[in-house]
């Protein structure tokens, strides 16, 4: 008989257990400290990569910034030595108020296949170098021109 009603207690118990609808407020479970300080340092971490890839890419803006900038400088520079008509082998070197130098170097090339013709090919070399928190950079381009042979 002892068997029956403690079967009736344990039944009784399950259906009670199972009806319960589970409250996580009411809940004791939790986090340990140990999971909330390796949650922390994976945080800390992703947090840390994540500003280290916004600052190189602040510099990397800085450092495109100047590259276009003194590539629009120079291809001005060529256009306006290019635009001389009258333009002959010759280099020469000039600075810019603002930090910029420029050296062009103007050379006859192709002389062996133009000897027979009227004109002649002139290779024009433009470099433009600047200065950037302590460290040169420089730039080069590089352009052809036939003009008429200088009689």
């Amino acid at each position: 008989m002892s068997e029956c009603v403690n079967g009736e207690k344990l039944k009784r118990q399950l259906r009670r257990k199972t009806n319960k609808v589970h409250n996580p407020l009411d809940s004791r479970d939790g986090f340990t400290l140990l999971e909330i300080l390796v949650a922390l340092a994976i945080l800390a971490t992703a947090v840390t990569i994540i500003f280290q890839l916004f600052s190189a890419g602040l510099r990397n803006i800085a450092v495109s910034e100047d590259v276009v900038s003194a590539a629009v400088r120079a291809a001005a520079k060529m256009r306006e030595v290019l635009s001389n008509e009258e333009l002959t082998e010759n280099s020469w070197t000039e600075t810019t108020t603002d930090g910029y130098t420029f050296a062009v170097n103007i050379t006859e090339a192709l002389q062996e296949k133009t000897d027979s013709l009227p004109v002649q090919v002139l290779q024009i070399d433009l470099a433009i170098t600047w200065t950037k928190n302590t460290r040169e950079r420089s730039l080069r381009l590089k352009t052809y021109k036939t003009v008429n042979k200088q009689v």
